[in-house]
């Protein structure tokens, strides 16, 4: 196998073997096995040449970002055909990527806080968390990365940054806005009902802002009661 430096120009889908449709699945199928085939280390086959090609190929197609940007140059996205305006349907769609958005940054964000040393989280599995085509992923992801609310590491895993920590602490969504994205093989709430969830979540937000509400009229109209005995 000989492909070209990353100096030159290559067809990253070529060079891993799949569809320019591959979903991220096949996309690190492909790049384990021509990884461990063409490592140099590997006294059969290796290929420092091929192993780096291969590096930059999973580099650029594991990014939504870089693969978008590469399609475009490849003209895998051209529409040879005129396009068309979505029409009554664009308007009602206005608004889901809001709630797609806090998904994705709440999973972000729930990643990082439980696993600090490695808070990165590979496509494959933003893809299998949350309840959406890969299509509103990409559009989702290139607005948060715009926003600076997400990143992405050495090895191309997305990572909540702290704008966006800041941002959800800020604007916190509510559990019925979030979890209608989030798959229930997501949850770690095994057997547990997603509306039930939800109801159970926005119940309890409700509680305690009613009861901040009643604790501030009360200090403002009563005095507080006296502490210690009797």
């Amino acid at each position: 196998m000989s492909t070209p430096v990353a100096a030159k120009f290559q067809d990253h889908y070529e060079v891993l073997g799949i569809e320019p449709k591959a979903d991220s699945d096949t996309i690190q199928q492909a790049y384990a096995a021509l990884a461990q085939k063409f490592h140099p280390n590997n006294p059969e086959t290796g290929d420092q040449e091929a192993f780096d090609a291969i590096n930059l190929a999973y580099e650029v197609l594991s990014d939504p970002a870089q693969r978008h940007a590469f399609d475009n140059l490849k003209g895998v996205t051209e529409d040879l055909t005129c396009p068309k305006f979505s029409g009554s349907g664009f308007f009602a769609s206005l608004g889901r990527e809001a709630g797609l958005r806090a998904a994705l940054l709440c999973i972000l964000y729930d990643r990082r806080r439980n696993k600090p040393l490695k808070p990165g989280l590979p496509m494959r599995y933003v893809e299998a968390m949350l309840a959406a085509a890969i299509e509103e992923l990409f559009f989702v992801l290139w607005y948060a990365k715009q926003r600076g609310w997400v990143s992405s590491d050495d090895k191309s895993n997305l990572l909540i940054t702290v704008q966006g920590m800041d941002y959800l602490e800020s604007n916190p969504p509510t559990a019925a806005l979030v979890m209608p994205y989030i798959k229930p093989s997501a949850l770690d709430e095994p057997g547990e009902p997603a509306n039930v969830l939800v109801a159970a979540l926005d119940a309890a937000r409700t509680g305690r802002t009613y009861k901040n509400e009643n604790a501030s009229e009360s200090n403002g109209s009563a005095h507080p009661a006296p502490i210690g005995p009797n």
